[in-house]
Order: C-alpha cells, then sequence, then structure tokens
C-alpha cells in the first residue's frame, strides 16, 4: 500500500487541466480511430473484467468512464467494490482509492480478508499482501470532507503522475458539497466525466440513496440521492442491494437458499446489456460470491516465505 499524502499542492495538477486550446484539432487526424471504429480490433480487448465469470459480457470496467456505484446505507456497495478492485489490481491495474470515510488501515483490513479468504489473516500473510500492494495500489491518507476541486485534482495526479487506472471515490458526500446543492453536483459530475475522457482513467464514484419506506424494496436509479445528474451524466449506474428478508429469517430453510444480494446494472451508455446478478456473502471473509455454495477463494501471493 503506498500512502498519499494530503498536503501534497494538487491544485496544480487540475490547473494544468483547465487548458482547453490543445483540444481543439483539425477533423482529419481522427481518420484512423474512425477506420478503427470500422475495421479495428474490438475495443473489448482493452476492457477489464470484475472478477466475476457470470457478469463478463454483461458489464466490464473501461477506461475513460465514470461508474456511479450506489445503494442504500449498509448495503455492501463499498465492500463489492473494494472486491472488484482487488481483481482488477490482479491483472497488473493500478487502483487508487479516495476512501474518505473510513482511515486506510481499516480500508485494508478489509482487502485483506478478502484477499486471504478468511476472517483472520496470518500475520506472514498480511506482510505479503502490503508488499504486493507496492506496485498496484495507492490510498489518499485523508478521512473527512475534501473541497470539489481539491478531489478533483487529486484524481488528475493519480492519473497523470502515478499512472493509476482506476480511481475509487468513497463517497460523493465527502466531496465538499451540500446533499441539497445539486447545481454543484451537476457541475462535479460533469467535470468527473471529462477528466476521465480527457486521460482515460477509470473513475468509480459511491453515491447512497435516498431513504424509503422500508429496506425490502430494490431501490431505482431515480432513488439516488442528490442531483439527477449523477445519474443521467455517469456513464454506468450500478445499484448495490442487501436481501433484507434473508438477514432478518436466518433460521429460515427456504429463505437460506436465497441470495444475500444483488447487483443491478441499471445503465450502460457504451453497452445495451441491463440488468441483475444475484451474490452470496461470506461474512468471514467479506467475499461475494456467485453461487450459493461457492467456497471462499485467495490470493496465492507467492511472497510468504520472503517475509516470514
Amino acid at each position: 500500500m503506498n500512502l498519499v499524502d494530503d498536503l501534497i499542492d494538487f491544485d496544480q495538477y487540475f490547473d494544468e487541466q483547465q487548458d482547453e486550446s490543445s483540444k481543439v484539432r483539425p477533423a482529419s487526424e481522427f481518420a484512423q480511430e474512425v477506420i478503427d471504429s470500422f475495421y479495428g480490433e474490438t475495443s473489448a480487448k482493452s476492457w477489464t473484467s470484475t472478477g466475476f465469470q457470470k457478469v463478463d459480457g454483461c458489464f466490464e470496467l473501461r477506461g475513460s468512464e465514470v461508474t456511479l456505484w450506489t445503494g442504500i446505507n449498509k448495503h455492501g456497495k463499498t465492500t463489492l467494490l473494494s472486491q472488484v478492485m482487488l481483481s482488477v489490481m490482479g491483472v497488473d491495474k493500478k487502483v487508487g482509492l479516495l476512501s474518505m470515510e473510513m482511515p486506510p488501515h481499516k480500508t485494508m483490513a478489509k482487502m485483506v480478508k478478502q484477499a486471504s479468504g478468511v476472517e483472520s489473516p496470518s500475520i506472514p500473510y498480511i506482510h505479503a499482501f502490503h508488499k504486493w500492494t507496492d506496485s498496484r495500489l495507492w490510498i489518499l491518507n485523508h478521512v473527512g470532507k475534501l473541497p470539489t476541486k481539491r478531489v478533483k485534482a487529486i484524481v488528475v495526479y493519480m492519473r497523470k503522475v502515478l499512472g493509476i487506472d482506476h480511481v475509487v471515490i468513497d463517497s460523493l458526500m465527502k466531496c465538499g458539497m451540500g446533499t441539497d446543492d445539486y447545481n454543484a453536483q451537476k457541475d462535479f459530475i460533469d467535470e468527473l466525466c471529462s477528466i476521465a475522457r480527457d486521460t482515460g482513467v477509470s473513475i468509480h464514484l459511491v453515491a447512497h440513496m435516498k431513504k424509503g419506506e422500508n429496506e425490502r424494496t430494490a431501490p431505482g436509479k431515480f432513488d439516488v440521492k442528490g442531483a439527477s445528474e449523477l445519474t443521467d451524466m455517469v456513464d454506468n449506474i450500478l445499484i448495490i442491494w442487501k436481501n433484507i428478508r434473508k438477514a432478518d429469517k436466518p433460521n429460515d430453510p427456504v429463505v437460506a437458499a436465497e441470495p444475500d444480494g444483488f447487483m443491478r446494472v441499471a445503465g450502460q451508455r457504451h453497452h445495451p446489456w441491463e440488468g441483475s446478478f444475484a451474490f452470496w456473502f461470506d461474512k468471514g471473509s467479506q467475499q461475494f460470491r456467485e453461487h450459493q455454495h461457492s467456497r471462499p477463494t485467495f490470493i496465492d501471493l507467492n511472497l510468504l516465505q520472503e517475509v516470514a
């Protein structure tokens, strides 16, 4: 794990991003890209899997896009996103976390559980895991709100200086805007989308849902707390929902076979598929599993002997 000090002067990186003059180009420069869109290799080869086989082909992670991860509080969106980012690092993609709701050591504790597949990883495994993340994971050392301009500048810094492929912002409510300041939220989303398009980085933004009458009804994209542009302007919308019925009846054998939760792909700008996936949750390892009887998996780091 690499900690990014919050005292760095990030603003200069975002200010550099504002020079629009270099974007005005002769139309002829795009000829090869147009040819590639007709006859080149499919862009899907550059997409990154979420790590779940049954999701492949329906939804993957793409560069230059902003994905909104949303759901009711405590329904597992941060935990599922952590597992997906772990899979992303497993294929040598670099990840940057602005986890402003949780201190770095707690973020890493969750992730090392998911990596090891057990509730209490051994000390050698914990050391090996942190060594493994050194070229793959950077975390902003900050808990609490940050001004929106600073958040955007950090994203640009992570992409331009550290070469990060996927940046996670957890969450929108920590990005310096009031919950009812819809104009600021709209501008923030618009600028995140611009940063993603201009730099090629994939941005993952966590947002909360409005409080409904109960948690037993699966929410939709119109239930996202905040400006309507949050769902209108992002490229992808993922809704995470916990099966409260199962949580309320742990000893019912019929209910026990039901999934623990669902991930709904509620919108993709560049892919036609929409729908839901069922998952079963292993509390000890904090892993979401694809099938009812699947056992937790682990990452064999091949580094244990070096740090034992």
